[in-house]
């Protein structure tokens, strides 16, 4: 499933050179427009969400033991979701971040509860890699979690022994080794702001040596690998979170009325909502150029996520503090759906590293 790609130029055999040039410029800038199968892949996630994952369905999930639900994971087994960057011969698509953007995009306007993100933008590209010694393992997890039988989980660097809640197999770096840790047991289990983020501490002890699948420097490079693609992917997901924010406020503002008028008919509350989307927009095309950069092993993929990760987080918080204050009271309160995407948008502009850490990175100042 192809992705945005480059044009090549067009050449004209008469006319003002400079012009010529300038339109040769143009044409070989980025094209970030989606194709038919990816903008329709997202519709049917939207389909499935719109039934089976509504913010009651939401709520059901965060007072559950897990956070999340097992029989909507294999429904989005049953879609393909799980399995879209699995290789073909393991029971997925074996497609790409780029595929994958929507569709994590998708999720974050659902709030949806399960680990989509760490399963297939993390755990399953960092298994695809690991050596041949550790196949069968890696396989063998990668064919479940694409039928949507398994969620795999890799440890945020920020929390090195937290993993997802039910995660079957659990991707931990311990000192100068990566373990692939199965069926892993929680000495205490740790409840995120984001009630669809439950964690497992799975204990500071080194892991057996037998659960190493990479070791030395080949570990140390794998695991950066792993930190950008889960950094991208939080970065993807707050981009649903804060558009559905946004949404959410504007359609509160056209009903809430004060002053015998609807308040979005003011001013000042139109400047903070178009300041949202204006952020929200600037967001989006980083993180599907960051979506690109990893898809092709660029070289500056780390600089293109850092740049994805600090404007999303930015954008989902700025959402998420405009909401608050143009919900006013009503926003507070636990039954209204509102606190749902906030506390995602919190919960996520902190995992992988938050916008401070990564403007930092930026700057050289600091790396994984």
């Amino acid at each position: 499933m192809p992705g945005p790609t480059r044009s090549s130029a067009t050449w004209w055999p008469s006319g003002c050179w400079a012009c010529h040039a300038r339109e040769a410029r143009a044409e070989l800038l980025m094209d970030f427009a989606f194709n038919e199968q990816q903008l329709e892949f997202r519709h049917q996630l939207r389909a499935l969400t719109e039934k089976q994952c509504t913010p009651a369905d939401v709520r059901l999930a965060w007072q559950s033991e897990l956070g999340w639900s097992p029989a909507r994971w294999k429904a989005l087994g049953d879609l393909g979701v799980t399995g879209m960057t699995v290789p073909v011969d393991h029971g997925g698509l074996g497609l790409g971040m780029v595929d994958l953007a929507l569709l994590l995009e998708e999720a974050g306007r659902a709030a949806l509860p399960e680990p989509l993100a760490e399963t297939a933008a993390v755990a399953v590209p960092l298994l695809a890699r690991v050596p041949v010694r550790a196949a069968s393992l890696a396989e063998r997890w990668m064919a479940a979690a694409a039928a949507g039988e398994a969620t795999l989980s890799v440890a945020d660097p920020g929390l090195p022994t937290m993993v997802t809640a039910g995660a079957q197999l659990a991707v931990v770096f311990h000192g100068v080794a990566i373990h692939a840790v199965e069926a892993p047991k929680a000495v205490s289990i740790r409840r995120s702001v984001d009630g669809a983020r439950t964690l497992w501490d799975v204990g500071p002890e080194e892991p057996p040596a037998s659960t190493a699948v990479v070791r030395g420097e080949p570990a140390a490079e794998l695991w950066h690998a792993a930190c950008d693609n889960g950094a991208w992917a939080a970065s993807a997901v707050l981009l649903g979170v804060a558009d559905r924010l946004i949404d959410m406020t504007s359609a509160y503002a056209k009903q809430r009325v004060q002053f015998g008028k609807a308040i979005g008919s003011f001013q000042a509350v139109k400047h903070h909502l178009a300041d949202a989307l204006i952020r929200l927009e600037f967001a989006r095309p980083l993180v599907y150029r960051a979506a690109w950069s990893l898809d092709e092993s660029d070289p500056e993929a780390s600089r293109h996520v850092s740049m994805a990760k600090s404007a999303a987080s930015d954008a989902a918080d700025l959402a998420a503090r405009v909401g608050l204050q143009v919900h006013g009271a009503i926003g507070y309160t636990w039954e209204h759906d509102l606190h749902l995407w906030m506390k995602k948008a919190w919960a996520l502009g902190g995992a992988w590293g938050d916008a401070g850490w990564h403007r930092a990175r930026l700057l050289g100042l600091v790396d994984w």
